[in-house]
């Protein structure tokens, strides 16, 4: 049952996004990245954990553009899709990111691995999502990547999401994670159940 309103959700806001016209989405993510910068907790982080954006997605290369710019340390993920796992790898320029076989950027295997659990650092982590909700679950890609590697994760987490994106509620499973923050292109909004849902959190 879950998993079918899950589906349902994601096809209708999939398909939103596909049909935003094209100066649409710039302006919104533009403004999602200006909101960005003034984060405290992206002011202060050492490490950023950002992705690299489907066309479709969300661009937050301007995020990373003022991390590097800033001095801090900027990571991307690799995805395992046997055990639907990630782990994030520093790169010091967006040129680094390569073609992973299946349409995406990621990072070189052999640059450094951040270690979530023994980084003691300020971390952040901005995480991308088709929908999120108040309290601060989101609904993904279905393949649960982000809810297996944010549950090990005890840094900033913020949500990237347009905010007519943001439902009163999604559906949610136990292994579900919240995030802290929801970053919009209208500012930011502290999540109802900040991160309780993580270790060290709530």
């Amino acid at each position: 049952m879950i998993k079918k309103q899950k589906d349902d959700i994601r096809e209708e806001y999939k398909e939103r996004r596909r049909n935003m016209p094209e100066e649409e989405k710039f302006r919104r993510d533009e403004a999602i990245c200006k909101a960005a910068a003034g984060l405290v907790s992206f002011r202060y982080a050492e490490y950023v954990l950002l992705y690299a954006a489907a066309s479709d997605e969300i661009d937050v290369s301007a995020i990373a553009e003022m991390a590097f710019e800033r001095g801090k340390k900027v990571l991307f993920p690799r995805c395992d899709r046997k055990s639907h796992t990630m782990t994030y790898h520093e790169v010091k320029s967006l040129d680094e990111l390569k073609d992973d076989g299946m349409g995406g950027l990621e990072p070189p295997e052999e640059n450094p691995v951040y270690d979530a659990e023994h980084e003691k650092a300020g971390a952040v982590c901005f995480v991308p999502g088709l929908v999120y909700d108040r309290a601060g679950y989101r609904l993904g890609y279905g393949k649960g990547f982000y809810d297996r590697y944010l549950s090990g994760f005890s840094g900033c987490t913020i949500g990237v999401v347009y905010s007519d994106y943001i439902l009163p509620e999604v559906p949610r499973g136990r292994f579900d994670v919240t995030v802290d923050i929801l970053l919009t292109e209208r500012g930011v909004k502290v999540t109802k159940d900040a991160g309780k849902s993580r270790p060290g959190k709530g």
